[in-house]
């Protein structure tokens, strides 16, 4: 019987720092989200834009090459983060973690369109996708946050 109940108390640990640790990446992609949209308003304000005729190479500017480095970091960050959630076996952990990738991705192709030629369409879709994924793991941050204690006094 102690043998269960030994068990139980490290169980109860591990899932803690679990979630606690989902929570903490979360957190990292918000700010690498944050970074990476600082990235692309001063490359769309300052850096020499695609236009119909011309396209513009990934690495063509400092800002934008890291952009690009950036969006690659969310990606393996993003896939960190979904096997966190599987491994925490919380179901809104999972969702939003797998809808932050898959944004994270809906904008990186929607980047590789408008690096082509400029569409504003394209610059739309790596706003909205990024507002989704931004979205997602803001949520997470909230949801998997620790219970409030309450005070005894």
């Amino acid at each position: 019987m102690s043998d269960v109940k030994a068990t139980a108390r490290m169980a109860v640990p591990d899932h803690v720092s679990r979630v606690a640790r989902l929570r903490m990446s979360s957190l990292g992609l918000v700010s690498m989200l944050i970074i990476q949209f600082v990235l692309g308003v001063i490359y769309s304000l300052y850096g020499k834009g695609p236009t119909a005729t011309e396209s513009v190479g990934m690495f063509s500017s400092p800002v934008l090459a890291l952009h690009v480095i950036l969006f690659f970091l969310l990606v393996i960050a993003g896939l960190g983060q979904l096997i966190r959630a599987v491994g925490a076996r919380r179901r809104l952990a999972l969702w939003m973690s797998a809808l932050g990738l898959l944004a994270i991705l809906a904008a990186g192709f929607a980047g590789i369109g408008f690096i082509g030629n400029g569409d504003d369409g394209a610059s739309l879709g790596m706003s909205l996708a990024f507002a989704v994924a931004l979205t997602a793991y803001v949520v997470l941050i909230f949801a998997l946050a620790p219970p409030a204690r309450s005070s005894t006094t």
